[in-house]
């Protein structure tokens, strides 16, 4: 059982993602690269004063914070279905598209990146039986396929689900794939248009044909089988009149379903109804003994465990708690010998797994078995009878193999620094699979063997770029109150430090999520142009374990936003950019640190991109399950906590008359996990004060959500719409692009 952290499976993280000026006809696909970018004097379109944006209503609505008055004229836009609000999108995207469309290279970038996206993208394999599975995108599908073979008939490889076939467009996504122990069946979950909701299908894996089983209304579950049957989560079907996509979600419930049974016989194992908020996640040990519940309060950073011996009668309607509070992380990783291995930060900020016996569950009973390291421990495989233990040296991946007392054996030889994932399996498991990837290293996969410590490549990626052409280095530059804080810069090789180069920087900083190295084909587009990639990995994340983390949540947010800023200094000094040549960039949490420091220092860059951001700090938890972010950020139902809020929430420390970076805010009409009402807010008031002569954008997908299961189609066409808009408003022509 692998440590998959299901309480960060529903933050607010999205993938790192991985958007000129001679006419079109004049490109060529063989073309040389130029020595330099040609700088604009002027610039008709990044001058964009004359830009004409719809008019936004605004209405009369102001709410009393613990005496201190909050207008919120744009509340109005907080409903996604209401005609107006369906006009105002229409009106937004027509001027968006209208200014992009005018970009004389927006097509040739996109064309690019369909060449460049066009390469076979394998996921991590999985061994079930005589059988291996995996994900494969065969270059520009929109969603991958998920392909079955026996293990003896390598590369006979058969279509065993294609989500492409799910629905018209592309956008219903395969969302998770779950084995019963036995290999008979497959649970698989199906999301559409990017929504955080998902059904469960049940798929027999001897005739590959479907069942019946269909659930729905289910969200922040997993699927933990016993024989023939499964636990989930999920709430009841919305109320009449409801909007399914923006209601608070309230009473999480643990259910079990038999197989061949309608959903309305489902019983449920574990609800709370004194406590409307917080998730409750099952999970199972692969031997079916143990049944875990993950519990957590909607209010403090961790959770507890409630657990069952599935095989003693005796503790029928019985639970035995672990921890005596939710303030610390616990996670089953597997059992042995009657114990629970769990992996847990209680006492350990970096980590560290414990033997539990659930019939002395104790604190003092707890036996180490991986003590506590220097290095975070980002998680661990109970796989072939090792532990397999993935820890962040410096953000970037360390594995390390222990046997189940926790005796070490060996270190398994990665290529090169940068992250590697997977390594899941059985308890009787002799091979594994994992990947490897950093900034310029496509993401490939290795097949390793547990008892030779061997790994050999499975699949390797061809792709159009030339990664050797790229070099990555690891800076460590201050913060504000001195602390030091680590960055990755890529850039051709060769680059000259002249304050002349386009850099986009990237960062999350928040729900202990490490940024780690990983490939992305987008991102190579930006660097093969002459553009330089940094991501600093701020505090808030999760690369040094729970104290980085806590360093940047509540009330200690302002660090994060500080690290950023220092960043952006940092590459000015040294000559790596400029003010003029410098994008910011984060989605989610991490379009809120670009609102949050657009707003404190908008002089800082030239181009903005909040994505899918938490921009309306005093109203978030009102919606779908933004009341579990309130242990990151503290809420304003708390009066210190709302001070700090106001401080810093985008959207109320916009400025009238203030002029703000160029800014194309990016969101989603489906986003039901950061919902749009966000970024419609705070892009109604940013046109509504900007002072200065850059455009203030927003660009709203329809059909798609907060970046989960997002179609090949939509990414590349969005990635070619930031770049354009990046070097439009740098008054940059990029390089020529090359095949």
């Amino acid at each position: 059982m692998k440590t998959t952290r299901p309480l960060l499976g529903v933050s607010l993280a999205l993938l790192a993602a991985c958007g000129p000026t001679r006419p079109l006809n004049q490109l060529s696909a063989t073309a040389p690269l130029t020595e330099k970018p040609v700088i604009e004097s002027e610039n008709p379109l990044a001058l964009a004063a004359g830009l004409s944006y719809p008019q936004t209503a605004k209405g009369t609505q102001v709410d009393d914070y613990h005496g201190t008055k909050v207008a919120d004229p744009y509340r109005w836009l907080e409903n996604p279905d209401s005609p107006e609000t369906k006009v105002w999108v229409t009106a937004q995207n027509k001027v968006t598209f209208g200014y992009l469309e005018q970009i004389p290279y927006r097509d040739r970038i996109k064309e690019r990146l369909t060449q460049m996206w066009n390469y076979e993208r394998y996921g991590v394999p999985q061994e079930e039986g005589d059988y291996l599975y995996y994900q494969k995108n065969d270059g520009l599908q929109n969603q991958a396929v998920l392909y079955v073979q026996r293990q003896d008939q390598d590369g006979q490889a058969q279509v065993l689900l294609d989500p492409n076939k799910f629905s018209a467009d592309g956008t219903t996504a395969l969302s998770g794939t779950y084995f019963s122990n036995d290999h008979q069946y497959l649970a698989y979950t199906t999301s559409g248009g990017g929504s955080d909701w998902q059904t469960i299908h049940v798929l027999d894996l001897k005739t590959r044909q479907p069942l019946k089983d269909e659930l729905s209304w289910v969200k922040v579950s997993g699927v933990a089988w016993v024989k023939n049957g499964f636990y989930y989560s999920g709430y009841d079907a919305p109320k009449a009149g409801q909007n399914k996509l923006a209601g608070k979600n309230e009473y999480h419930k643990v259910y079990f379903h038999q197989l061949g049974t309608p959903q309305s016989a489902d019983k449920v194992v574990y609800e709370n109804k004194q406590m409307p908020l917080g998730f409750r996640i099952a999970s199972v040990t692969e031997d079916e003994r143990f049944l875990a519940i993950y519990l957590t309060d909607g209010k403090t950073d961790g959770n507890k465990l409630a657990v069952r011996d599935l095989t003693d009668s005796k503790q029928t309607g019985k639970w035995t708690m672990l921890g005596s509070t939710y303030e610390s992380d616990l996670n089953v990783v597997g059992s042995v010998g009657g114990k629970l291995l769990v992996y847990t930060n209680h006492k350990a900020p970096r980590y560290r797994v414990v033997a539990v016996d659930p019939r002395q569950p104790a604190e003092a009973s707890w036996q180490d078995v991986l003590p506590e390291t220097e290095n975070k421990l980002e998680g661990v495989d109970h796989v072939g009878g090792k532990l397999v233990a993935s820890y962040l040296k410096d953000a970037s991946s360390l594995i390390r193999v222990f046997d189940e007392q926790g005796k070490a054996l060996h270190d398994v030889a990665l290529p090169a620094l940068g992250t590697a994932a997977g390594f899941g399996g059985r308890k009787d498991s002799k091979t594994v699979y994992y990947s490897f990837t950093s900034f310029t290293y496509p993401t490939t996969i290795y097949r390793y063997d547990l008892a030779s410590n061997q790994s050999t490549v499975f699949r390797a990626p061809k792709v159009d770029v030339k990664p050797q052409d790229y070099v990555t280095s690891q800076v460590f530059y201050q913060s504000k109150d001195g602390t030091k804080i680590p960055m990755f810069i890529t850039h051709k090789k060769g680059l000259k430090l002249n304050g002349q180069n386009p850099t986009y920087l990237y960062a999350y900083g928040g729900f202990n999520v490490s940024l780690t190295p990983g490939f992305s084909v987008a991102r190579m587009l930006w660097l093969e142009n002459g553009g330089i990639l940094a991501i600093p990995n701020l505090r808030g994340g999760g690369e040094y374990g729970e104290a980085w983390h806590k360093a940047g949540m509540t009330p200690r947010k302002q660090n994060v936003f500080d690290d950023f800023i220092a960043a952006a200094e940092y590459l000015k000094i040294q000559g790596y950019t400029s003010t003029e040549k410098l994008a910011m960039a984060g989605g989610s949490n991490g379009g809120l640190l670009v609102g949050a420091v657009m707003t404190q220092k908008p002089d800082l860059v030239r181009v903005a991109f909040p994505a899918v951001g938490v921009m309306d700090m005093l109203r978030y938890q009102k919606f779908t399950i933004g009341w579990n972010w309130a242990p990151e950020y503290g809420t304003a139902d708390n009066y210190e906590q709302f001070q700090n809020l106001y401080r810093f929430s985008p959207l109320h420390t916009l400025k009238a008359g203030t002029s703000y970076p160029a800014t194309m805010i990016t969101t989603a009409d489906h986003d039901d996990r950061v919902v749009p009402a966000h970024s419609f807010k705070f892009a109604a008031t940013l046109q509504e004060k900007n002072g200065g002569p850059w455009p203030q954008l927003i660009r709203i997908d329809v059909n798609a959500g907060h970046g989960a299961g997002k179609s090949t189609a939509l990414q590349i066409q969005e990635w070619a719409d930031v770049w354009s808009f990046a070097y439009q408003n740098m008054g940059v022509s990029p390089y020529q692009l090359v095949k």
